[in-house]
């Protein structure tokens, strides 16, 4: 499981698919020959962002996978599909963050032209950027927005990559422990179903 969800139940994320086992092949068979227009989940629904959403949507995040659906991130999405959560997130790896294995310069795609006003950085955002030292990025800042802790403003401050990537990996979170906010447990997570 992704650290942090070892107490979750598999139901948490995957529910039974619609209709029985035989009207699930029914309708896929009827797809692949043309008489259907989509296929059906079978046995399971897939799992969506809407699913992660239930339990860790939070009005700060940084980078909402919605945003991504906007136009202006078109060729972003074409390197990174950060309009899903599993793009970054895969479940069952044992990791937090299973994009981090590929590359740390997913930054790039979208802040390829950022200017920071009165860069407080001794190293500038802009220097920075045309060194392509995107990795830079995320030891200063993390993606989602969700810790509160003092960013550096020199480049020796930062967190070493090391312990990053260790966290990425599910150990110790190197940006502290005060959050913004947390992920539903999964009793609250089942309150708040049986209450829609």
């Amino acid at each position: 499981m992704n650290s942090g969800h070892a107490d979750v139940s598999c139901i948490a994320c995957h529910a039974d698919a619609k209709g029985n086992l035989m009207q699930q092949m029914q309708s896929n068979i009827e797809h692949a020959v043309g008489m259907r227009k989509n296929g059906a989940d079978f046995g399971t629904s897939d799992v969506t962002t809407d699913n992660c959403l239930s339990c860790h949507d939070r009005p700060n995040d940084r980078h909402p996978t919605h945003r991504f659906t906007e136009p202006r991130f078109s060729d972003a999405i074409k390197q990174i599909d950060a309009t899903t959560c599993i793009t970054c997130h895969t479940e069952h790896k044992g990791e937090r963050i299973t994009i981090a294995s590929v590359s740390m310069n997913y930054c790039m795609n979208c802040h390829q032209d950022l200017e920071v006003e009165d860069d407080p950085l001794d190293v500038s955002h802009k220097t920075l950027i045309a060194n392509e030292q995107w990795f830079t990025c995320i030891e200063c800042h993390d993606f989602h927005g969700n810790h509160t802790y003092e960013v550096p403003i020199r480049l020796k401050d930062t967190i070493p990559m090391k312990l990053i990537k260790a966290y990425l990996k599910g150990g110790a979170d190197p940006y502290g422990n005060d959050k913004k906010y947390i992920g539903l447990t999964q009793l609250e997570w089942v309150k708040k179903m049986n209450n829609k």
